[in-house]
């Protein structure tokens, strides 16, 4: 693996994925390495503005429509990720794998137009690696209600998570070296310390 590796940081809402986002910023930042990170939706000024418009609280679209604008937002990416490609460690809060999970798996939308439409747009962009955040419905629900914000996308039904779940889960089983799932149920603090060692190993 490349020691500037692509990693992606996914599961559903309330898994702590931003929170060990977070702390891997600051490790690299400590340990001064070259790094890019990227939110998705977003990561730059047109990114950002889809991002609005998908996870908006007055928004209503249908799910053909939000698998197009989440394609659309990381379409927008794709040149900074190219510029920085084996140049830069680059970290992802969600990618390929989320829209997958949430549209396919989640949605019912179709997986191979979903594969194909990434495949076309990342033009031989490959993820080295994903950490993937998995949490009880329990704890899911706790933690959502202590958010003071909630977006579109921390509305729906815990069906609805259940099915995304389940989905990352399976895509995680088909590629075990390329994947660490991390039980969001246990303390934070030990999962910091394997997510860091991890990357360490990475990188």
């Amino acid at each position: 693996m490349s020691k500037k590796p692509i990693i992606v940081f996914e599961g559903i809402e309330g898994s702590g994925k931003s929170y060990h986002i977070k702390k891997i910023v600051s490790f690299l930042k400590k340990e001064k390495f070259d790094f890019l990170f990227l939110r998705e939706p977003g990561g730059n000024p047109n990114s950002e503005k889809i991002r609005k418009l998908i996870l908006s609280k007055k928004t209503k679209f249908q799910p053909k429509t939000d698998l197009l604008l989440y394609i659309a937002a990381r379409n927008e990416n794709i040149s900074i990720l190219k510029k920085n490609y084996r140049k830069k460690i680059i970290l992802i809060d969600r990618f390929v794998d989320s829209t997958v999970a949430y549209q396919h798996y989640g949605m019912g939308l179709n997986v191979n137009f979903i594969n194909k439409t990434n495949k076309f747009i990342l033009d031989g962009l490959k993820v080295d690696f994903t950490f993937l955040n998995i949490v009880s419905e329990k704890n899911m629900t706790k933690r959502l209600k202590k958010r003071k914000r909630l977006n579109r996308y921390d509305k729906f039904d815990n069906d609805f998570y259940k099915k995304v779940q389940r989905g990352y889960i399976r895509m995680a089983r088909k590629k075990p070296k390329k994947y660490f799932i991390v039980n969001s149920n246990l303390e934070i603090k030990s999962n910091e310390k394997l997510i860091i060692n991890k990357v360490k190993d990475l990188i």
